[in-house]
């Protein structure tokens, strides 16, 4: 068995005394791991950090194995984190929400916005959107979409500006007053892409995905929301 793809790096453990167990989100076969032998070297240490995009043939003898990666680099962005707290703690969160996939399940959507979340980390003020955008498509990914498209209640499509926490469905500015207190902000940033959004959005559209990840994804693993992701959060608002 084998294949050859593009890969973003999300994770390396150490697997005997000079490889590593190499875990992958590639484009076109989802979570991946395999055995990269010699991972531990010094040339190959600084390829396999979380964030950097690789070319990785696989192979195995049964398509169920675990498997061997050979690697080859192909973006290097882990040395761009170093001095910035919020790359740090971004790379970190999105390789937790990745790892809510299920192995070997392709999202190639997925992989592209993770990807370009990845090359962006060093500039906090692209890049948060870009991750909150990027945790409602996950949400629709694991089978836990919202419906955004209509207001719940009146079926309008015009100014929805709320979203109910007990059926994420959408509602409408007018419609959702007597209930506003009640209700998460829908924030323009989720609806809209290009241009400029301030930090009192990006806090409330993390607001609103975070519920739904804790309640629907995280919550009935038996896990919490990754410690990285209230980093992330506050370093870059």
């Amino acid at each position: 068995m084998e294949w050859r793809d593009e890969g973003l790096v999300i994770g390396a453990r150490t697997h005997g005394e000079t490889s590593v167990i190499l875990e992958l989100m590639t484009r076109a076969h989802g979570r991946h791991l395999g055995v990269v032998r010699g991972g531990r070297s010094r040339t190959m240490r600084p390829a396999l950090q979380p964030g950097n995009l690789v070319t990785a043939t696989w192979r195995a003898r049964l398509e169920d194995h675990m498997g061997a990666f050979a690697v080859e680099p192909l973006a290097a962005r882990a040395a761009r984190y170093l001095d910035r707290a919020a790359a740090l703690h971004g790379v970190a969160t999105l390789a937790a929400l990745l790892r809510l996939l299920p192995e070997r399940d392709p999202h190639e959507e997925l992989f592209e916005a993770a990807d370009a979340i990845a090359a962006a980390l060093d500039s906090a003020g692209a890049a948060a959107p870009m991750m909150a955008r990027f945790e409602l498509a996950l949400l629709g990914a694991l089978g836990f979409g919202l419906d955004l498209e209509r207001c719940a209640l009146t079926g309008t499509r015009e100014d929805l500006a709320f979203v109910s926490p007990k059926s994420g469905r959408a509602v409408n500015r007018a419609a959702a007053a007597p209930w506003r207190d009640r209700l998460l902000p829908f924030p323009r940033l989720l609806r809209e892409e290009g241009e400029a959004v301030s930090a009192e959005e990006i806090a409330a559209a993390f607001r609103l995905t975070g519920y739904f990840l804790a309640r629907d994804a995280f919550a009935p693993r038996g896990a919490a929301m990754p410690a990285s992701r209230d980093l992330y959060i506050n370093a870059i608002i």
